[in-house]
């Protein structure tokens, strides 16, 4: 293992978008098996404290790479398109209405069937932002297309949060 290894390398998988869940779990448990702080408990403290360290560092890009939206970011950045969501908010006007639209449905809605509604809707989007990903990225290597999906995936996933609370709310 190397720690200048990005994720993709660490686990031995292709650097692309499209990963099989599967082969990722099972990797991790590799990993994890290999760098496991009791393996190195004749070896002292020091090396006790490195496997630990790598465990961490294991787990951070099993993290990464496991989810969609990170996996998304994490090659957007990797090749040199940031997502900056912290200061590029810009999203295409139609979007922005869809997200209002999503707004007022979600203020409006008064029962299950309702709620219902919009995550089916919410559930469609997310689904086609995430098809979008994978074409931009392993198609088309167009990463800042890429990362304008995933500004899009991230509203996307905190509206989802915002339904999820309504629910809740209609279940008091």
């Amino acid at each position: 293992m190397n720690l200048q290894s990005d994720d993709f390398e660490l686990f031995g998988v292709p650097r692309q978008f499209a990963q099989d869940g599967n082969v990722l779990a099972a990797r991790w448990k590799d990993l994890q098996r290999e760098a496991h702080p009791d393996r190195f408990s004749a070896q002292g403290a020091a090396a006790q404290r490195v496997a630990m360290q790598w465990s961490v560092r294991i787990n951070e890009a099993y993290q990464r790479l496991k989810d969609p939206l990170r996996r998304a970011a994490y090659l957007c950045e990797l090749n040199g398109a940031p997502i900056g969501a912290e200061d590029n908010t810009a999203m295409p006007a139609a979007f922005l209405m869809q997200q209002m639209e999503w707004r007022e449905a979600l203020d409006d809605a008064r029962d299950e069937a309702a709620i219902d509604d919009l995550e089916g809707m919410v559930s469609a989007e997310r689904r086609g932002a995430l098809a979008r990903c994978a074409e931009f990225i392993d198609e088309k290597q167009d990463y800042a297309g890429a990362a304008r999906q995933v500004r899009a995936l991230m509203f996307i996933a905190r509206f989802a949060r915002d339904v999820d609370l309504r629910r809740e709310q209609l279940g008091q």
